[in-house]
């Protein structure tokens, strides 16, 4: 008898969020500047860095229309870990003289984390603020947290192993009424939906291309000039690019595709939400029907596209392991090979059991209802077969 993983004939990809799928209208913008348009942007004696510069120039505009800031205010990197990395340790090292503490949130991401436990080695202070059973701040906690010596805050938009979104605007006002600086790390939000750095008083915001349908290793850093103007201290040194914040040879081709991604994803996000939370809520609502299966964080304040479902008294790596022709994650890409329980999961209050019994479905534009239908039947029929061999 054929096992019945092999009834797919194709894998189905519901890993969304560790990253997506190069948009072919973004590859065939970018493919010009692999050939014939490969200047350098810094070349300014000649056609072919002026024709660089301005790709680069567009790219800039379209990022910074998507978030609504300046251009000015865009300053690329190689992608959101490196964007955290320059805000967060830039702010360190640059306001220094007014304090040493820094806020940010237990179920960050690990480029937050990992970053601030360096800065405590060399004397920052860290408060790491704890979630709710839903994943949400408190802000009362925030605003206790806040002291004289607090230079920044650090709170992720929406989190990327629940899809988790906390209320930023609230945020930010407290911390700006602290005379503080707010980073928000919106990898996971940005090109999904409307994250807007002026309505939402943002001072410092990165993001990604490669999670929303651009190329992997470029990504941006928004750097506010205003109200208040944020000063930084570069990270990497060499040539003065991006107003002397990140040297280094522009990588034209990948900043191309960064803004084709900025512009598709402003004109079409919302359409592709809609049809996509239709297919998250029949997909969660089929497996919460089975026994002692549940979702993981608010189910109010989220993305509309990532289900975080423990299957409860169910290893995620054994039934994940019954359906490999369904791409799915245990958790975080940057930390699924490390054998330990969620801290995004653990933060929340769940058991090491039960969040080793979670599994993190992260649809797309891609997904189809057909997929959906599929995932359904044999993850249903994986769970039973796992809990009756059990018996």
């Amino acid at each position: 008898m054929i096992p019945y993983f092999c009834i797919v004939k194709t894998p189905i990809y519901l890993d969304y969020n560790a990253t997506t799928p190069v948009d072919k209208r973004v590859l065939e913008t970018m493919l010009p500047y692999f050939t014939e348009k490969f200047g350098n942007a810094s070349s300014r004696t000649h056609a072919f860095g002026w024709i660089a510069e301005d790709a680069v120039k567009t790219a800039r505009e379209q990022a910074a229309l998507l978030i609504n800031c300046l251009a000015q205010e865009i300053i690329f990197t190689s992608g959101a870990t490196e964007a955290i990395n320059l805000a967060i340790k830039g702010v360190w090292e640059n306001y220094q003289t007014k304090g040493k503490h820094i806020i940010t949130v237990q179920t960050e991401h690990k480029a937050v984390l990992d970053t601030c436990k360096s800065l405590e080695r060399k004397g920052a202070e860290v408060t790491y603020l704890s979630v709710d059973r839903g994943g949400l701040i408190d802000l009362e906690e925030l605003r206790n947290s806040l002291t004289s010596q607090t230079i920044l805050a650090a709170v992720m938009y929406a989190n990327n192993e629940t899809g988790v979104i906390q209320p930023i605007k609230q945020i930010a006002d407290l911390v700006h009424a602290n005379n503080s600086i707010f980073m928000c790390d919106a990898t996971q939000a940005v090109g999904k939906i409307n994250c807007n750095v002026e309505e939402e008083h943002v001072d410092l915001m990165c993001f990604s291309a490669h999670k929303f349908y651009g190329p992997k290793g470029v990504g941006a850093l928004y750097v506010r000039r205003k109200n208040p103007r944020v000063t930084l201290y570069p990270q990497i040194e060499g040539g003065g690019h991006e107003r002397g914040l990140r040297s280094g040879t522009l990588n034209v081709t990948g900043i191309v595709g960064l803004g084709k991604a900025c512009e598709i994803a402003q004109r079409e996000m919302w359409d592709d939400s809609i049809r996509i939370s239709k297919l998250r809520t029949k997909l969660e609502q089929h497996l919460c029907d089975l026994e002692n299966v549940f979702v993981n964080g608010s189910t109010k304040n989220r993305l509309f596209n990532v289900s975080n479902i423990t299957f409860q008294g169910i290893r995620s790596e054994t039934l994940i392991n019954k359906i490999p022709n369904i791409a799915v994650s245990m958790g975080s890409a940057c930390t699924s090979a490390i054998a330990e329980p969620s801290h995004v999961l653990k933060a929340m209050g769940l058991s090491n059991e039960d969040s080793f019994s979670a599994v993190r479905f992260s649809l797309g534009k891609y997904t189809t209802e057909a997929e959906i239908n599929e995932v359904i039947e044999m993850l249903s029929r994986a769970a039973a077969e796992i809990r009756m061999n059990r018996l």
